[in-house]
């Protein structure tokens, strides 16, 4: 099933929470809005297409498909996943970060973020090897952090502390931190 989830009648959540048939369909999300990435692929979603879908995902979101269309009950715990993840629940530590490289969404878990920095519109997901953008606003991010690990050190910035390597004071009020990658 190819499913938008935003739509005039109800969500594509909602119709995943109310399936027709004893079979259980695969989901393909496809939707204009990247801000529902992160509950669908945490919900268990195939794969998450953004309109205008571009052919060349299209046809790896086939390939997904077809590699689990023989296997019912992997199928029926994907799709009990996405309807569940249309009921709002509170921040959780085992969530995952989704970021974009290009066409692609890569799943980080928290530990491997060091720094969420905005640049305008724009929120990169910082790691040891790359830089990512994020799905999210920063304080929408914020909000699904695990409490504790992440302290927001100026208006566009949070940093994972776990990932500090050393603070030098600039004056009363500024510090230039140093992570684990170095920068």
């Amino acid at each position: 099933m190819f499913l938008d989830l935003q739509m005039l009648v109800m969500s594509g959540f909602e119709v995943v929470s109310n399936p027709a048939g004893p079979n259980a369909p695969i989901i393909v999300i496809v939707t204009a809005f990247d801000q529902h990435a992160m509950r669908a692929f945490e919900a268990g979603a195939i794969d998450y297409l953004l309109k205008p879908v571009q052919d060349a995902r299209l046809r790896k979101a086939m390939e997904r498909v077809r590699g689990l269309r023989r296997q019912p009950l992997e199928i029926a715990n994907h799709a009990a996943s996405i309807a569940a993840a249309g009921k709002p629940s509170p921040p959780t530590t085992g969530r995952k970060i989704v970021a974009r490289s290009g066409a692609d969404y890569v799943l980080l878990d928290a530990e491997e973020v060091l720094a969420f920095q905005a640049e305008r519109e724009l929120v990169w997901i910082i790691t040891a090897r790359q830089r990512l953008l994020a799905t999210q606003p920063l304080c929408g991010i914020e909000e699904r952090l695990p409490a504790g690990s992440f302290q927001r050190v100026h208006r566009n910035a949070l940093v994972n502390v776990n990932h500090i390597r050393k603070m030098s004071a600039l004056s009363s009020q500024r510090w230039l931190i140093t992570l684990s990658n170095s920068l």
